[in-house]
């Protein structure tokens, strides 16, 4: 049975493929609780350095190091952008890369400052992909990091596609494989409802840390195996 599924899932068939996707996401939904913090709407501009710090690291490094920053500095525009190189540095230090970090913090900071008034709101007020762009042409800010704080600062129709979400989609045959950032975001975004976006960020995460793991994948043990043409290879 699930041999045909599989079958007429990789023809293509657009049917298929929007009913399989609504089933991983109830199966994950069934797997994994949402996070309490994805309730709230976040601070715009926490949400923006917050991510930065991450490029390129371990959530618990991160975790460290955006607490280390907190407590030295108030996290605002007008603070990062005239702190002391130096003393960013100390506390951005367990994230890795932070010099380079440290740099973008203090540019965005400025540019934010100066040019919005020291608000990210005239940015999130603009359409979607107006404000994809501002955020985009913005120093150290790529297209993850700009779609992360249009969707958990915002509530805005975007998937933020990170190492998981990019490895998980293109296993389950969600995306195309050697799709770039763009067409896996928007593909997956063909297959889900707006209002879905959010949790199926989250929950692949999710999924791609406990089961679909870069190395030696779960799969016996993945709760949507039974859907994945990639099962066991």
């Amino acid at each position: 049975m699930f041999d045909s599924i599989d079958s007429t899932f990789n023809e293509g068939d657009d049917n298929v493929k929007d009913k399989l996707a609504a089933t991983v996401l109830q199966l994950l939904r069934g797997t994994f609780t949402m996070p309490k913090w994805t309730i709230a709407k976040r601070n715009p501009f926490k949400t923006l350095i917050v991510t930065i710090i991450s490029q390129n690291t371990a959530d618990r490094n991160t975790a460290k190091a955006f607490e280390r920053l907190s407590k030295r500095f108030e996290i605002k525009p007008e603070v990062l952008a005239n702190a002391e190189t130096s003393h960013i540095e100390e506390t951005l230090k367990t994230a890795g890369l932070y010099r380079s970090k440290t740099k973008t913090i203090k540019q965005v900071s400025r540019i934010i400052l100066e040019k919005f008034h020291g608000s990210l709101q005239p940015i999130l007020s603009l359409p979607l992909e107006e404000a994809r762009k501002t955020l985009i042409q913005m120093p150290g800010v790529g297209p993850k990091t700009a779609d992360v704080v249009l969707l958990f600062s915002k509530g805005q129709p975007t998937i933020p596609v990170d190492t998981h979400v990019n490895r998980v989609s293109k296993r389950l045959g969600f995306a195309p494989a050697n799709g770039d950032y763009e067409a896996v975001r928007t593909t997956l975004q063909s297959l889900y409802d707006p209002g879905d976006y959010l949790a199926v960020h989250v929950l692949l995460i999710a999924h791609g840390r406990r089961y679909c793991k870069a190395r030696r994948p779960l799969c016996t043990q993945c709760p949507v195996n039974t859907y994945c043409p990639s099962r066991g290879i």
